[in-house]
């Protein structure tokens, strides 16, 4: 396994090509990593690309399928575990958006608004044939969360502590954790270094010779 430096371009090209690489029909992808990341931009960016491509994006934010604030919580505002744990409707985000947009060709586009805590209470909205979905989030892979496409944004303990604000580095223990026990790297299909998002790297495996 090496490190490749790319630019943010060549990422995109080659996240698109990794996506279309996964066949004709819907294709689930989920861009994961912590907020310092920029797991959100990244998606953002394969928007064009892939309708260029010829297939129908639609774009669904992990931060809007929160649980209850009682519930998120129900051990204190800043608990690191409850907010690996607790935190996101993980339930919801599989039967509602990754399952039926595969099984029914539909999907929920927001569940939850967390500024007024209360449901959205959207509709279901359509996906064609063919059409690909991209999910980003923190937290998301190995919480089976089924996808065909996993794109891990990692970075190193001190680059994340030097990029969070002083006012949430108490979720920092939540970041380490998952590394440890979802072994998001592991999970991935691609695995992007982000220390600085505008200079990002690519893992790559190579065959054995």
């Amino acid at each position: 396994m090496s490190i490749e430096p790319v630019t943010v371009d060549v990422l995109v090209e080659r996240v698109v090509a990794t996506v279309l690489a996964a066949g004709p029909g819907r294709v689930r992808v989920i861009v994961d990593g912590a907020p310092p990341t920029l797991p959100g931009a990244l998606a953002d960016a394969l928007v064009a690309p892939l309708r260029a491509a010829g297939r129908a994006v639609t774009r669904v934010h992990a931060e809007d399928f929160l649980r209850p604030a009682s519930l998120r919580w129900e051990l204190g505002r800043h608990e690191p575990d409850a907010y690996l744990e607790d935190r996101l409707d993980l339930n919801a985000l599989g039967r509602e958006v990754l399952d039926r947009f595969v099984d029914e060709g539909r999907y929920l586009p927001t569940l939850w608004d967390a500024a007024r805590d209360r449901a959205t209470r959207d509709t279901y909205a359509e996906a064609p044939e063919g059409a690909v979905l991209l999910l980003d989030g923190s937290l998301l892979l190995g919480r089976w969360l089924e996808h065909e496409v996993a794109v891990h944004l990692t970075a190193r303990p001190s680059s994340l502590e030097r990029r969070t604000s002083a006012a949430d580095r108490w979720a920092l223990p939540a970041f380490a954790r998952y590394d440890a026990e979802m072994l998001p790297t592991a999970v991935a299909d691609l695995v992007v270094h982000a220390d600085d998002p505008r200079h990002p790297a690519l893992e790559v495996t190579r065959p054995p010779r």
